[in-house]
């Protein structure tokens, strides 16, 4: 299987051969034309023979003998691309100056004078910024992944801001053109402009937030979707609270239940009380809270049926007082794994981690149960019976509870000799 290195190789060789550089390399992929501008230059040195064939790039043309002292470029006639695009990755900057010189309606090239627009060398950059400044906006944007992969260079600005710039100033269906690219850093730029533009109606921006897979996406379009809450009907604010609540992500949950104010629903965030997120169940306090509601009393009630609303017991810790300890201690023993688990989260929470009540749960069955625990107990580890930690990594021990057991070991300081 081939290496992004090898395959860089195999481009340099391909465009030494005289091939165009669209069927040199994978000329739609950013990270492509990166590794041709590395591997250009270690190949010069590796294999000079391969610049000098008759084929395309001779030393009659393009001198890249590494004993040459001063580089020449005397092409005869107009170069072809595969050639440009070699000279461009020269290692010597006076050449790659004279080769930009040559792609003015090369749109093939433009990937390079990107790259080059962050050369080190400064006549390189200043020439390369010059001609990608005089660049129509729509093929900046079409190598939009490229340029923001230049510009965390450190003289990579220019051609991020130009795009940004671009995008801002340009006709609308420039920027969501790139809302559903495949490049993380493209689809997060192209949903800022949008937004900044106001070019998505707010329903779109709560399914976006709550189907997208970036969670950078999420925040921005979520965020969008809640100032836009106001502006319209009761029925509109309800198209777009709905998605953010049924999403998977805990942030789009906690920014739907938030919005269940801006919407004057505050009952609604009533349910969300006992979400599994801790995130989502503070959102829905703090909106119960804005009309008089005090939702411990609430956690309460909803802890006499555990087993239907797990997270209670949690919850009530979270806002509980002390004088609730022993009332989510008794759901230690619940039946139910998830209330066991939820119980000790809310003891940890309220800071009435009792370690001989919370210990006997690093034997129980459930992975999540005991993950808690464990967390619970870090602080209070040099507390239980070393050999009782040792007991929990037998090899009949299920994985969890030896997991557990070598986690507070390494708390106390002391060595889990397991197998």
């Amino acid at each position: 299987m081939l290496t992004s290195e090898d395959e860089s190789h195999e481009a340099v060789v391909r465009l030494a051969a005289g091939v165009a550089p669209d069927q040199a390399l994978d000329a739609t992929n950013p990270e492509s034309w990166i590794g041709l501008d590395c591997a250009v230059r270690e190949l010069a040195w590796r294999r000079p023979e391969l610049f000098h064939s008759k084929a395309s790039l001779s030393g009659r043309r393009l001198s890249w003998g590494a004993g040459a002292s001063l580089p020449t470029v005397n092409w005869r006639g107009k170069p072809g691309d595969a050639e440009l695009a070699l000279a461009l990755c020269h290692r010597d900057g006076r050449i790659r100056e004279a080769a930009l010189a040559h792609t003015e309606e090369r749109p093939a090239l433009l990937p390079l004078v990107v790259i080059r627009c962050a050369d080190w060398a400064q006549p390189v950059g200043e020439r390369a910024r010059a001609l990608l400044a005089d660049t129509p906006p729509q093929r900046l944007a079409a190598h939009a992944p490229l340029i923001l992969r230049v510009g965390h260079r450190s003289r990579g600005g220019f051609a991020q801001d130009l795009l940004t710039g671009a995008l801002r100033a340009g006709p609308p269906e420039q920027a969501t053109a790139l809302l559903d690219s495949g490049d993380r850093a493209t689809a997060r730029l192209a949903h800022r402009v949008a937004i900044e533009r106001r070019l998505l109606p707010a329903v779109r921006l709560a399914r976006t937030a709550a189907g997208h897979r970036d969670v950078v996406v999420q925040d921005l379009c979520a965020d969008a979707a809640v100032a836009a809450l106001g502006e319209g009907s009761f029925d509109e604010g309800a198209e777009i609270v709905a998605p953010l609540l049924a999403s998977r992500q805990p942030r789009v949950r906690s920014a739907g239940v938030t919005a269940l104010r801006r919407a004057a629903r505050h009952a609604d965030a009533e349910p969300y009380l006992t979400d599994r997120s801790a995130v989502v169940r503070a959102c829905a306090r703090w909106v119960l809270r804005q009309v008089g509601t005090d939702p411990a009393p609430l956690y309460r009630s909803l802890c006499v049926d555990p087993a239907s609303h797990p997270a209670a017991a949690a919850g009530l810790g979270e806002c509980g007082g002390r004088e609730d300890a022993d009332r989510i201690r008794t759901l230690l023993a619940h039946p139910v794994a998830r209330v066991r688990a939820y119980a000790v989260a809310g003891l940890q929470a309220l800071q009435e981690v009792r370690v001989d009540d919370v210990r006997p749960l690093l034997d129980d069955p459930s992975a999540a149960v005991v993950r808690q625990t464990t967390a619970a107990l870090l602080p209070w580890a040099d507390r239980i019976p070393q050999e009782v930690l040792h007991e929990l990594l037998a090899e009949d021990r299920p994985r969890h509870q030896r997991v557990a057991a070598i986690r507070l070991l390494r708390a106390t300081g002391a060595q889990a000799h397991h197998s």
